[in-house]
């Protein structure tokens, strides 16, 4: 079945750095559009940032483009989410998400806090 596991969440002070990441099984992880969304405490869960099959196709929300990154690394099956001058917004829960076989799939979160 189609697993996504995250971590790396933690405590970072604003203006820091963190790297998430998510290990995929279950699904042809290399032909498959990845996403991050991350949801803070009452509000929606909003989307961050999609890489598609090909590493350098990747679409950002304008709010974190210059400060995220988003990669893949296809042997291993894994997401990442590079996180660079964190602002107190961006305190959440993140998840890594991907559509198969016509399905949503999500991971547990990681939880990120900004706080000095």
């Amino acid at each position: 079945q189609v697993q996504l596991v995250e971590s790396g969440g933690g405590l970072v002070q604003p203006g820091g750095s963190l790297t998430l990441s998510c290990a995929a099984s279950g699904f042809t992880f290399s032909t498959a559009a990845m996403k991050w969304y991350r949801q803070a405490p009452g509000k929606e869960r909003e989307w961050l940032a999609t890489i598609r099959d090909v590493a350098e196709n990747t679409l950002y929300l304008p709010s974190v483009k210059d400060r995220f990154t988003i990669s893949r690394d296809n042997a291993k099956n894994t997401l990442t989410l590079q996180m660079n001058s964190h602002e107190p917004g961006d305190s959440a829960v993140y998840f890594c998400n991907v559509w198969t076989s016509g399905l949503g799939y999500w991971g547990q979160g990681t939880q990120v806090t900004v706080s000095s």
